[in-house]
C-alpha cells in the first residue's frame, strides 16, 4: 500500500513552500497517497497560490475568521484537525516553517502519535518573542517532530544544540527554490503580458519587495524603506 501523509498548511508562504512538495508527491501515486488539507489561516492570499500552482486540496477546513487572535485560531485549528486526523489515519504529517497551523498540526500528530515532518526546521533568533508568534511556534514543531527537514547546515546545527537526535535530520534544502524556479518557468511564458503591463520601466530593472509581516508595519517599513 502506497504511504499516506496528511499535508497540512494554511496561509501563503506555507503554500509556496508546499507546492513542489505536493507536485512530488502527485507524481508518485503508487507510492505515495498524499492528502492536502488547508486550514484557511489567509484565506484570500492562500487561494491565490493554490490556484496558481494547481493544488487541489482534499481536505479545506475554512477555519479564517475576521479579526481572528492567534489564540482564537489555533483552538480551532487543533480540534478540526484532531478530527481530520482521526477521520483518514495518515501515516504521518507533514508541516511547515512556523505559522499557527503548523503549530496546531504538530500538537494534534502529537496527541494522535501520529509521526510529524517538520520542513524548514531548526529556524532560531534565539528570542521566544521575536518574531511573534513565530518562534515559538517552530520550537513547537521541533519538540513533536519525528524527522527535521533542515533547509541549511546552520539550521541543522541549531537542532542539534537543542539536543535533536542527529540521525532525524536531513538538510533538505529550501522548497521555495523549487517553487522560484518553477515559477521562473511559467512567467518566462508570459513574457509580453510582464513587458506590458510594466511597459513604463523602460530598460530598467524591477525588484518587487513584500513586507506583509506585523514587524514591517510603521517603524518597521521605515527602516526598509531607508535600507533600500
Amino acid at each position: 500500500m502506497p504511504l499516506r501523509p496528511l499535508i497540512v498548511f494554511g496561509t501563503r508562504p506555507e503554500a509556496v513552500k508546499m507546492a513542489p512538495l505536493v507536485s512530488a508527491c502527485r507524481q508518485r501515486p503508487d507510492d505515495l497517497d498524499a492528502l492536502v488539507c488547508v486550514t484557511g489561516q489567509h484565506r484570500e492570499m492562500l487561494d491565490q497560490v493554490t490556484e496558481y500552482f494547481g493544488i487541489d486540496a482534499e481536505i479545506d477546513l475554512d477555519l479564517m475568521r475576521p479579526n481572528q487572535s492567534p489564540a482564537d485560531f489555533a483552538g480551532r485549528a487543533l480540534t478540526a484537525l484532531d478530527g481530520v486526523l482521526a477521520q483518514h489515519q495518515p501515516d504521518c504529517v507533514v508541516a511547515q516553517g512556523d505559522t499557527t497551523t503548523t503549530a496546531a498540526a504538530a500538537l494534534a500528530a502529537f496527541y494522535r502519535r501520529i509521526p510529524l515532518i517538520h520542513v524548514e526546521a531548526g529556524l532560531r533568533t534565539g528570542n521566544v518573542r521575536s518574531p511573534w508568534p513565530e518562534e515559538m511556534n517552530r520550537r513547537l514543531a521541533t519538540l513533536a517532530a519525528t524527522l527535521h527537514c533542515a533547509p541549511t547546515e546552520r539550521a541543522r546545527q541549531n537542532l542539534l544544540a537543542e539536543h535533536v537526535p542527529d540521525d532525524s535530520i536531513v538538510v533538505t534544502g529550501n522548497t521555495v527554490v523549487d517553487a522560484l524556479l518553477d515559477t521562473i518557468q511559467r512567467e518566462r511564458s508570459r513574457n509580453h503580458f510582464w513587458q506590458e503591463k510594466h511597459d513604463y520601466l523602460g530598460e530598467r530593472r524591477m525588484v518587487l519587495i513584500t513586507g506583509h509581516r506585523r514587524e514591517n508595519v510603521g517603524e518597521g517599513l521605515d527602516h526598509i524603506c531607508r535600507a533600500i
